[in-house]
């Protein structure tokens, strides 16, 4: 077995670790082919809030049109990026209020959006404070890691 641990690439456990750290999850998990590796943090004092799956689309008026060339630009800059690939969810159960909407003032570390993974329901913090100014993914639609999800001016 000690020939196993050699093959592990120490800079992938470093970036599952800065994920971890930026997009405050408690544990991550990635498998290619019969390589399965899984980086948790413990110290976490409360446990996660219950949040189902479903698969009711918002109304419409949360979510915004498809992002502009005004809006691309600004994704760059101020953009909120995928953490992982899954699905978007806007609230934590259906019929519930959106986390945000276009125009809600968000501190650093709110939650914004839930993406599930893995059947595991991901709370996504806020990068910064500021305004959300674009929403560019549809609740419940699949996201790929690096894909901006939102833009917080």
């Amino acid at each position: 077995m000690a020939g196993k641990s050699s093959v592990i690439d120490q800079a992938v456990i470093r970036d599952l670790a800065a994920i971890l750290k930026e997009t405050d999850l408690t544990e991550i998990e990635v498998e290619q082919g019969e390589l399965r590796i899984r980086v948790s943090r413990a110290g976490t004092a409360a446990a996660p809030a219950p949040v189902q799956h479903y698969a009711a689309p918002q109304a419409a008026a949360h979510v915004s049109a498809p992002a502009a060339p005004a809006a691309a630009a600004a994704a760059s800059i101020n953009g909120v990026p995928s953490p992982m690939v899954g699905t978007v969810y806007f609230a934590a159960a259906p019929g519930a209020d959106p986390f945000v909407q276009i125009g809600s003032k968000v501190k650093e570390g709110q939650t914004i959006l839930i993406i599930e993974a893995m059947k595991t329901m991901n709370q996504i913090a806020s990068p910064r404070s500021g305004t959300v100014t674009a929403i560019l993914v549809e609740d419940t639609s699949p996201v790929e890691y690096g894909e901006m999800l939102m833009v917080i001016e």
